[in-house]
């Protein structure tokens, strides 16, 4: 089934099928696209994409993708604008990305965002790598933020 599943009232997850299903993302308003993938297509309607190219692989460093995705997302939201955020699945590299973007503009706990998008999507499962590089994250938020 095709489908965006709703994260917040801005922020979509969704595999690469519904992600490009030009019908949903006029269904549900959707102004950005962000394709954290190196093969997947993008969607053919006019909206803003913006592609992170990774696999899904632990070794891979979506870390240092973290700040422009979830800055851009959050920027999209402010404006009154929505963001999907896919790849091939909908499982590891785009959960990833909206666990990230909940934990710096939503101020959530790394556990408190995972299961935020796991009650959105229940098929996510970030690989262990993304794992690590959310908790180092998480880290270096709570320092920016005077938490320790």
């Amino acid at each position: 089934m095709l489908q965006l599943c709703k994260v917040t009232d801005a922020l979509f997850i969704s595999n690469a099928r519904s992600a490009c299903s030009d019908q949903l993302l006029r269904q549900d308003a959707v102004t950005l696209c962000i394709n954290v993938s190196k093969q997947q297509p993008f969607p053919s309607s006019g909206i803003k994409k913006l592609q992170i190219p990774v696999y899904d692989d632990p070794n891979e460093d979506l870390y240092s993708h973290f700040d422009r995705c979830v800055d851009a997302i959050h920027k999209e939201a402010k404006r009154g604008g929505r963001s999907v955020v896919y790849c091939k699945n909908g499982r590891s590299r785009s959960a990833t990305v909206c666990i990230a973007y909940l934990m710096k503009h939503h101020k959530l706990t790394l556990t408190d965002s995972l299961q935020k998008v796991k009650a959105a999507r229940p098929v996510i499962e970030p690989n262990p790598g993304f794992m690590c590089q959310l908790q180092r994250y998480e880290q270096e938020l709570k320092k920016k933020r005077g938490e320790s």
